[in-house]
């Protein structure tokens, strides 16, 4: 019963990330697309693929301090190996397990961890990185000039200031309250957090530069850390068509070029299909 329904999510993970898709080229003229590709800048995009890979090593430490909370003592090496297998599963297995569910299956039958706890300690993992986004977010929506009306009023401007002052105390609060085990490394799961996350930002300024833009690269990086929001939602395969409809519809709003919106959402989910597919070739040892 279980494997057909796994079978069912995959298959409508693919009819909805085929639907993103095709409103996404409905909607943006793939001709320019084409073109923006072919005068790709590619010396670029080996500091892009560099940072995306130390973005993920930031953020296999910050799990492994997670790790470290509940008596599982795992050295850095074997824990990124664990965590590259983590993200090939949850890229090109979607339907199955899962990468946070095979971990948590693996570690507990090598150590004898609560599955209570390794499930706390990946959901925690989770929610560290969606609130490094959100208070980078409330930054960059003060800094970026965005075309909506409401958003220019002095209420929204206090809404954002407020969400900045308040996101990091209220983290605390949910972790006191519903993951107390891990607050002894809350501070610094949340320093590796945003150091994951402006890694990622820079990359993708290193995206930006490899399709020749040069201005607007705060306004598209506001809306990739949207897309990266979205992408985290299981609709897609890997994100894939959400990312790009978010650019598509944000892109009148924030001043950026359609399809190369949409260009720079295809590269960067090449890089991470790319470090993602490592994880199929990685082997465990978990007596290391």
């Amino acid at each position: 019963m279980q494997q057909y329904k796994n079978q069912l999510k995959t298959l409508l993970k693919l009819i909805l990330t085929g639907l993103a898709l095709y409103l996404v080229f409905r909607k943006i003229d793939t001709q320019h697309l084409f073109e923006i590709l072919q005068t790709l800048q590619w010396p670029w995009l080996i500091p892009a693929l560099l940072l995306f890979v130390l973005s993920k090593v930031a953020t296999a430490v910050r799990l492994n301090q997670y790790f470290k909370n509940i008596g599982l003592y795992l050295s850095e090496k074997l824990n990124f190996r664990l965590y590259l297998i983590g993200m090939f599963y949850n890229l090109f297995l979607p339907g199955g397990i899962g990468g946070d569910g095979y971990k948590v299956y693996l570690l507990n039958k090598h150590y004898q961890v609560s599955i209570k706890k390794l499930v706390q300690a990946a959901l925690l993992d989770r929610l560290g990185g969606l609130v490094a986004i959100v208070f980078l977010l409330f930054g960059f929506f003060l800094l970026v000039d965005v075309k909506l009306d409401f958003l220019e009023s002095g209420l929204w401007n206090g809404l954002m200031i407020a969400g900045l002052i308040l996101t990091i105390p209220v983290f605390w609060l949910v972790q006191k309250l519903g993951f107390k085990d891990f607050l002894p490394s809350f501070w610094s799961a949340n320093l590796w957090s945003f150091a994951g996350q402006i890694t990622q930002l820079i990359c993708a300024w290193f995206i930006l530069m490899a399709l020749g833009i040069d201005e607007k690269i705060l306004a598209y990086q506001l809306v990739f850390l949207l897309s990266s929001i979205v992408a985290v939602l299981p609709l897609t395969i890997g994100g894939v068509g959400a990312r790009e409809l978010v650019f598509v519809y944000a892109h009148q709003y924030a001043g950026i070029e359609e399809a190369t919106a949409v260009a720079f959402s295809l590269i960067f989910f090449l890089i991470t299909a790319g470090v993602s597919l490592v994880g199929a070739f990685v082997k465990m040892d978990l007596g290391e």
